[in-house]
């Protein structure tokens, strides 16, 4: 089975653990063998196998032990700025974002304004 948007949590998880049972199979290791391998408990081997909910550090370990950690690097592949966006910016990376103001256009300006600026002055 592909993993699509359309599936269900719940699909998702039991795809990822008949995909872990397949690999722990193929290295023809026990659940036992790989939850000792991993550091966790057999039972949660047991539930991870079987699609259930669990912690990222559990999927952490258990993709060490089967030689598959460094296929996370894909899952949130690290962003590459590109060298016209760095000019841009100056040299800084974005740390944060705002939520932009439906009034204001993309240089924080209101879209009202006519760019130019005068004192008020009191009546």
């Amino acid at each position: 089975m592909r993993i699509a948007p359309e599936l269900t949590d719940e699909a998702v998880l039991g795809e990822l653990g008949r995909r872990l049972a397949e690999r722990r199979i193929a290295l023809r290791m026990s659940q036992a063998e790989l939850a000792e391998r991993a550091g966790i408990g057999k039972r949660t081997v047991e539930r991870i196998e079987a699609g259930e909910s669990s912690q990222l550090t559990s999927w952490i370990r258990l993709l060490r032990a089967v030689d598959l950690l460094a296929a996370l690097d894909a899952l949130i592949p690290a962003d590459s700025i590109r060298p016209l966006a760095l000019l841009e910016q100056r040299g800084k990376r974005l740390q944060r974002v705002r939520k932009r103001d439906a009034g204001r256009d993309q240089s924080g300006r209101n879209q009202s304004d006519k760019g130019e600026w005068t004192w008020s002055e009191p009546e």
